[in-house]
């Protein structure tokens, strides 16, 4: 089991991001997140990071308690923001470098050239950060999620900014990095998540409505999009 949320709650003083949620996740899987605005995506993603804990409940990430050892899980988990915070003013090479070393990563030049070229950065390895295109600066966000080689990885909003011909790269390369991870995506898309997505998590107002497969979703009446907005209105 990669990752397991046991009866988790998450309250904001009084509100309730999220109440009673219980999922549980498997290596192999590419897992679509979705919910309208103010759902609880972001607060559930974040709490299997450990960068925010649960008020009451538990989340294990391969086998171990998010808050009972935190550097474990953190090691086994890749994290692509929605904001995607990057240091602009550094190199990209530079900052994947310092990301690796951040992580410990052992033969940190290999590795950065490898995840260059896995996420199809190589021609602008030369660049500021600052300088690239939102599409790119999402790429180097993917490839600091990736690293340290993680075990799970969770990307919110993955393809923002990347235009027609890097989306197909994007999605290739998730679909294959799910083969052998836990992969959470949360998107608005729906074309994203029926392009990448194994099973479909629909969360609404703090709890889950729905957890399905993407063929059983499709299938169903009107497709995803007309069970989104019957499950989430």
């Amino acid at each position: 089991m990669s990752i397991a949320v046991h009866e988790v709650e998450k309250r904001f003083g009084e509100q309730r991001a999220l109440k009673g949620v219980t999922l549980r996740l498997e290596k192999g899987e590419v897992v679509g997140l979705l919910g309208p605005n103010g759902a609880g995506k972001s607060t559930l993603m974040r709490l299997v990071t450990g960068y925010l804990p649960p008020t009451s409940g538990r989340i294990e990430v391969c086998g171990f308690d998010v808050m009972d050892h935190p550097l474990e899980t953190k090691r086994r988990v890749g994290y692509l923001p929605e904001h995607n915070p990057l240091h602009e003013e550094m190199y990209v090479r530079e900052y994947l470098r310092f990301v690796a070393g951040v992580h410990g990563v052992a033969n940190r030049n290999e590795r950065v050239d490898a995840v260059l070229a896995e996420v199809g950065l190589t021609p602008e390895v030369h660049k500021q950060i600052g300088q690239l295109s939102k599409g790119y600066r999402q790429r180097v966000g993917l490839a600091q999620a990736l690293i340290h080689d993680p075990e799970v990885l969770i990307l919110d909003e993955p393809t923002s900014g990347l235009d027609p011909n890097q989306l197909v790269d994007i999605r290739t390369l998730i679909r294959r990095l799910g083969q052998d991870r836990t992969v959470i995506l949360s998107t608005h898309i729906m074309q994203e998540v029926e392009a990448m997505c194994d099973r479909v998590v629909l969360i609404r107002l703090g709890e889950i409505v729905a957890d399905a497969s993407l063929q059983s979703m499709l299938k169903a009446e009107g497709g995803l999009e007309a069970q989104f907005k019957a499950l989430t209105a």
